[in-house]
């Protein structure tokens, strides 16, 4: 799949993170190794996805004299899809540490496969310049695109998705709904079984994060 078919999805070709990925996706790594994981790789495609953040030039001192350089000039929001995008959040807003931090909290019906809503704790307005969207799958689309959705609607100027992994159906949903939208993922993978989990994938993100696969 080139980047030609999906101009939305920034795929990284970095290769820590390609590294890292395919750690990530390994059955044998547990659920701390899996949260570390998660977190390195969203600080190297948060890094990815700021390349075109605005700045203003300021006058301040060294140690040794009054200088000029550059500070960021934009309100940034970061939004976590609950639960599985709490895992991307820490690392995220330690590479933006101004950043405001929103949560929407969405879920996929396990038989429709369609985005259950279930949390909501945005303000009023949106005060931010760039929102960044963070969950960790981008599977069927369908939580991702609603979200973004939300976002808009709350006034949102700009949006992009920061994931970790991505299907062609996904991509595809998100492009036809939101093609305005950037999306940053390590990898796009093969595609959806007929459970919408994606393969070869990583399993289910929110479980090897927070070791809860006995709830299933």
């Amino acid at each position: 799949m080139s980047r030609a078919e999906f101009p939305n999805i920034h795929v990284s070709g970095h290769p820590l993170v390609r590294h890292k990925i395919r750690l990530l996706s390994d059955v044998k790594t547990d659920s701390k190794l899996f949260r570390e994981l998660v977190a390195e790789l969203t600080s190297l495609l948060i890094y990815e996805a700021t390349v075109d953040l605005p700045l203003r030039q300021v006058v301040f001192r060294t140690p040794l004299e009054e200088t000029t350089g550059y500070e960021i000039d934009a309100r940034i929001g970061l939004v976590p899809i609950l639960r599985a995008g709490l895992g991307m959040t820490e690392a995220a807003l330690d590479a933006l540490p101004g950043s405001e931090v929103w949560h929407l909290g969405l879920y996929r019906d396990e038989t429709t496969h369609r985005p259950v809503s279930y949390y909501n704790k945005l303000p009023k307005l949106c005060p931010d310049d760039l929102v960044i969207l963070l969950d960790p799958m981008l599977a069927t689309g369908g939580s991702a695109t609603a979200a973004v959705q939300t976002l808009k609607d709350w006034g949102a100027p700009r949006v992009k998705f920061v994931g970790l992994i991505a299907a062609p159906e996904g991509a595809q949903r998100m492009l036809d709904a939101h093609p305005d939208v950037e999306c940053f993922v390590s990898l796009l993978d093969r595609q959806l079984d007929e459970n919408a989990y994606i393969r070869p994938g990583l399993g289910d993100a929110g479980d090897r994060m927070f070791g809860t696969f006995a709830d299933h």
